[in-house]
């Protein structure tokens, strides 16, 4: 999209700017023929054509976003009003500086605007061009005659001429590309959505036909059982029961997996969900933060937003991940408000106990004007439910709060 619209800012740009030198040459004929009205003529019509300039880009930029078959029809495109007003501002030009080669350059420029078909605009643009050469060798004598010392801006009255509708035509040239590009990358995300979908219904369907399978083979041999050995029976039915709870568990962790968001993907939602707050947040994320263990940081950076929109009543906020060596630290600080509750609520001890089941730490730093949260966790989180081997934690100070969790028993919710 910025590219778009720079790509419009710099034809509307060179347009002006051969308008502008064509304004000087007008200023000269008025000087030199006594004629005023030349003047305040080839004003009216620069501002005409920059005016139809301009809704003509609006009107491609649209057209851009839509396929061939739903755009207006192409002879509509040329019979519309911003055409015609481009047109009347070409003669208008072409009449107030006594040249042919003038108007038939802005007459290009705007009919340029309008979307051709594929290849026709640079087979016109050529045939353009060619024209404007002839014109302006066919009115140097003329011009220099009508207006005496005229050739002197010969150089730079032609170039503008000349280049004008081949500058164009070459940036809107670049402005398909980049449509064409934006509209292969949205192609390429649907395809990936349409391709994780397959895979997803694929790795379903495998494991509900495995599990579903052995269920119906389990309850077909408890029917056949059950007359002759009750118990038999009654174990099977007991192995069909675990081979369903099996099943709803495969079925959750693969649900869970594709459900997953790559962990720089969520550090960025956070940022924008602070800064539509109205936070002052600055982000610092390690170029490889995809590598951190999502499942776990992931969770964290939730609910350390959590808590910095409920609980701070600041005005700012840091982000930031980084590698350090075999684990992973993450940091989330913001200052505190009149009002903050930060570090009082129970959602530090259930960060403490996610990160603490696998190997990792929690640790809070309180200043009187700043808060912040550091998680560190392995790069290859295990499951020992403390910190890992190598892993030698800092000594906290006198304002710094560890967080060690024990074990989880039996009934701690996970």
């Amino acid at each position: 999209m910025a590219t778009s619209w720079y790509i419009a800012v710099s034809i509307v740009f060179f347009t002006a700017s051969a308008l502008a030198v064509w304004g000087l040459w007008v200023l000269v004929a008025t000087r030199r023929l006594g004629a005023p009205l030349l003047t305040v003529g080839y004003a009216v019509g620069a501002a005409v054509v920059l005016a139809a300039t301009i809704v003509l880009l609006a009107r491609y930029r649209r057209d851009g976003d839509v396929s061939d078959a739903d755009r207006v029809p192409r002879l509509r495109r040329f019979a519309s009003w911003p055409v015609a007003l481009g047109i009347v501002g070409a003669v208008v030009v072409g009449v107030t500086t006594l040249s042919f080669l003038f108007g038939a350059s802005v007459l290009a420029t705007v009919l340029c605007l309008v979307r051709w078909g594929p290849g026709i605009r640079w087979r016109g643009v050529v045939l353009v061009e060619i024209a404007l050469v002839v014109l302006w060798f066919a009115e140097r004598a003329r011009l220099d005659a009508a207006v005496p010392g005229a050739g002197s801006m010969g150089f730079a009255l032609a170039t503008f001429g000349i280049a004008l509708p081949g500058a164009i035509a070459l940036s809107l040239w670049s402005w398909d590309v980049v449509l064409e590009l934006n509209r292969a990358r949205a192609i390429e995300s649907r395809l990936a959505a349409t391709q994780e979908r397959l895979r997803l219904a694929g790795e379903l369907h495998d494991l509900q036909g495995h599990h579903l399978q052995v269920i119906a083979l389990q309850l077909e041999l408890a029917e056949r059982m059950l007359p002759r050995d009750p118990d038999a029976a009654a174990e099977q039915i007991r192995l069909a029961r675990a081979s369903v709870d099996a099943a709803r568990t495969g079925t959750r962790e693969l649900a869970g997996r594709f459900r997953g968001v790559p962990l720089p993907d969520e550090l960025a939602n956070a940022v924008d969900l602070l800064r539509a707050a109205g936070l002052r947040v600055r982000s610092d994320v390690a170029a490889d933060a995809v590598l951190a263990p999502a499942d776990i940081l992931g969770p964290v950076v939730r609910e350390c937003t959590t808590n910095v929109l409920k609980h701070g009543g600041g005005t700012w906020a840091e982000l930031s991940l980084a590698r350090d060596g075999a684990f992973w630290r993450m940091s989330v600080a913001n200052d505190r408000g009149a009002e903050s509750t930060l570090g009082s609520g129970a959602g530090l001890e259930g960060i403490a106990h996610r990160v603490g089941v696998v190997g990792g730490d929690l640790k809070t730093h309180r200043d009187p004007d700043r808060f912040t949260v550091v998680v560190t966790v392995p790069a290859a989180p295990g499951r020992e439910g403390g910190a890992s081997a190598g892993f030698t934690p800092e000594v906290p100070g006198e304002r710094d709060t560890f967080f060690r969790p024990e074990a989880p028993s039996e009934g701690m919710p996970r």
